[in-house]
């Protein structure tokens, strides 16, 4: 793939990008050329960066050349004060925003010097963009100022007063471990040897399932902003993926209250999020464990997000399974409840008493899940994805009538069982069919 051309720029004499480095080189066998025009003239096109017609790719999305920002954009015009635009792979720092932090590449950033912020305000910018549906670009600019692609997103929802590239946000955040994920924190993959080639970075919103193999992302891509429910850590690249956490975060802001993400290694969310008349994600966190531990029987629709007698009926069931009694088994999850869910520890929920164990029906064959079939098949498989916590994209049904809600649904069950590929294509075969009904 080229390397990014760079056209009436002058690279900086140490930058050690290949696009520098190649300019650099052209500059030295190229002969003088005298500008033409008034010296304001000269200025503008000296500043004008236009990426090769190859494009420059990032997160899946290829860059266009830069065009004229319609509707609620901002043409990618340098700041009037600025000596010219900071070029990166990735696009320029521009809008309403200037040119990234100063100081060495590898040096963090002073936390007195960063947007104060918390978890919650993170994902609602992050809202904000997927909701408008902003479309993606290397060289366009929103009218909130920031770029238009994956680090000009995370600029935006960090609140940071310069549009960074996946080669600098790092330096306003600190490493963690992927197991210690939080609303608000990313995952980025930075390509130092070819930062065009698959660099990429997306916010966490918190886990979809105990076991962690997926969770919900924000993340600035084409064709636009999105949220979607993503394997861990990512659909390519996903080893080199690296967590982070922004260091302007409030103190004491750890996003176990309120914050989706709170069953993380066993973090209970607190007490408060459980009880008559609570309604939050820790719920349908909490009923999608139990569920997956054997407390089907108590669920005839969900597991959601308002707490009901379900809930506390198959909380209890976990809880006598352990042998607790009493106060230690009234129904409410505690922090011991909650851990051993979330770690798959402890004893599973017994079968009713003197209930019979139900037989596993047939499997009926893969042509009834297909568009356009109809049949009780189809309602029977939705039922048990229901039953099992795997009903969420349902609006109405499940119908006798196969859908795209189905097979998503179907889809979110298959990678929970870890499977990729052909595997998770959301229709289900024999083996999909025998564990949603065992």
């Amino acid at each position: 793939m080229p390397v990014p051309a760079f056209e009436e720029y002058e690279p900086a004499v140490d930058c050690p990008c290949p696009g520098c480095a190649r300019q650099r080189r052209e500059l030295a066998h190229r002969p003088a050329v005298r500008l033409g025009g008034p010296p304001a003239a000269h200025g503008a096109r000296r500043a004008l960066v236009l990426v090769t017609a190859a494009g420059v790719v990032l997160g899946g999305g290829t860059g266009a050349v830069g065009a004229a920002q319609s509707g609620g954009g901002l043409a990618g015009a340098a700041p009037a004060a600025d000596t010219g635009p900071s070029v990166t792979p990735q696009g320029g720092t521009s809008g309403l925003h200037g040119r990234p932090h100063p100081g060495p590449a590898a040096s963090p950033v002073s936390r007195a010097d960063l947007p104060r912020t918390t978890r919650a305000d993170i994902i609602q910018r992050a809202k904000l963009w997927a909701a408008e549906g902003i479309p993606y670009s290397m060289q366009k600019f929103w009218s909130d100022g920031y770029r238009q692609d994956c680090s000009g997103y995370i600029s935006m929802v960090w609140g940071l007063a310069s549009n960074e590239w996946t080669g600098s946000l790092q330096r306003f955040a600190t490493r963690i471990d992927r197991k210690d994920l939080q609303p608000g924190d990313i995952l980025l993959f930075h390509n130092a040897a070819n930062p065009i080639k698959g660099s990429h970075v997306t916010i966490f919103a918190g886990w979809t399932d105990y076991r962690r193999t997926h969770y919900v992302a924000y993340e600035q891509t084409k064709p636009r902003t999105r949220r979607q429910v993503t394997p861990l850590a990512y659909w390519n690249n996903s080893d080199s993926y690296v967590a982070y956490r922004y260091n302007g975060l409030i103190p004491g802001d750890d996003g176990t209250s309120g914050s989706p993400g709170g069953a993380a290694e066993g973090v209970f969310p607190g007490a408060g999020m459980f009880g008559p008349g609570r309604s939050n994600q820790h719920v349908t966190e909490l009923g999608r464990m139990l569920v997956a531990r054997g407390a089907s029987r108590f669920y005839r629709v969900g597991p959601g997000p308002r707490w009901g007698e379900a809930d506390r009926r198959a909380t209890q069931a976990f809880q006598l399974a352990q042998g607790w009694r009493g106060a230690e088994a009234d129904g409410l999850p505690g922090a011991h409840t909650w851990r051993l869910l979330a770690q798959d520890r402890g004893r599973d929920v017994p079968a009713e008493p003197g209930a019979p164990r139900a037989a596993v029906p047939p499997f009926p064959g893969a042509g009834h899940f297909r568009p356009g079939q109809s049949n009780r098949h189809v309602e029977q498989l939705g039922r048990q994805l229901v039953k099992h916590g795997y009903g969420k994209h349902y609006r109405k049904g499940p119908t006798p009538r196969w859908g795209e809600a189905d097979r998503r649904n179907v889809q979110d069950f298959q990678r929970a069982q870890g499977w990729r590929g052909a595997a998770a294509d959301g229709y289900p075969g024999p083996e999909t069919w025998r564990r949603l009904f065992r």
